[in-house]
């Protein structure tokens, strides 16, 4: 019955898991932080344990409801362009998703009675990527991405975590094989290894979160990436199976796939704030992007 709503609100799947400690993942995380690998974003240091552990953050909770939103975009940029992430094409995600998670939640509230829970969109300590593999949604890439062998990897991942018993999904199995297309293709060698991905190494790291100067040894490896980055997923031959999305909220802007690099170079605040008025990119500020684009332009 969640299932099914699930789908009926526009969600691309649903898993089930029970709520528990996360005991794979913490040896993970752990080295994770100590060796450093979330560079500036020292957010990822705080509540290890509530990360770990669902029923820390949401009392009495017995359940995690995993769901997947595909952003795939039916149309992309401009071949010779300053580039963005293709979940930033349309409106925030977290506004769109948290509405979605809250007409599920008050359904199992309406069908099954007193049921209290949390909607998570990106916006707590949640380990999302290790719940959606603990529900069976796909496996983690060795890009650190979840991945599914029907629609690849181009969606968005959220959960409710409930005080409600249900009957929970298996993990799904590993299909990367032996293919290292996403650790190849990387300019600057943030997947040090299969399955690690060293976060103060990677573009969207650099663009996103990164607020001081980007390092100049870096230069010329962005491949004209200006928000987030694309490239460990665009190579990745399961995403040949990548639908577009049906979500009207995700289509971007008019102005915004014929913009071209002289365009994005000349770009003014009001602009900015037209295009981006509902979109995750206001995330790195006017500013951010004009650092973001002087550093391409060198």
């Amino acid at each position: 019955m969640i299932k099914s709503e699930a789908k009926r609100l526009g969600f691309l799947s649903c898993g089930i898991s029970k709520a528990e400690f996360l005991e794979a993942e913490a040896p993970r995380l752990e080295t994770w932080l100590n060796k450093n690998m979330n560079g500036e974003m020292r957010y990822m240091e705080n509540h290890f344990e509530k990360r770990l552990d669902p029923t820390l953050l949401v009392e009495g909770s017995k359940s995690v409801v995993s769901l997947l939103l595909n952003y795939y975009p039916s149309e992309v940029q401009k071949e010779d362009t300053y580039k963005l992430s293709k979940y930033a094409y349309g409106n925030d995600y977290h506004h769109v998703i948290k509405h979605k998670l809250k007409s599920l939640l008050y359904f199992i509230q309406d069908e099954i009675g007193e049921v209290g829970g949390r909607a998570f969109v990106d916006s707590a300590p949640v380990l999302d990527k290790a719940w959606a593999a603990k529900s069976g949604l796909g496996w983690i890439g060795k890009h650190a991405n979840l991945l599914t062998q029907k629609v690849g990897s181009f969606y968005f991942i959220a959960e409710l975590i409930i005080d409600l018993e249900l009957d929970y999904d298996m993990p799904v199995t590993d299909h990367c094989g032996t293919c290292t297309a996403c650790i190849d293709a990387c300019p600057t060698e943030a997947i040090t290894q299969p399955y690690v991905v060293d976060g103060s190494k990677c573009i969207s790291y650099f663009t996103i979160e990164l607020k001081e100067n980007i390092p100049t040894e870096f230069k010329g490896q962005f491949d004209d990436w200006m928000f987030g980055c694309d490239i460990c997923q665009d190579v990745c031959p399961w995403n040949r199976f990548s639908k577009p999305h049906n979500e009207p909220l995700f289509n971007p802007h008019p102005e915004l796939l014929d913009m071209t690099k002289k365009d994005w170079e000349e770009i003014t605040e009001d602009t900015f704030k037209k295009v981006f008025q509902k979109s995750a990119v206001k995330r790195t500020k006017f500013s951010g992007l004009e650092r973001n684009i002087k550093f391409l332009k060198g």
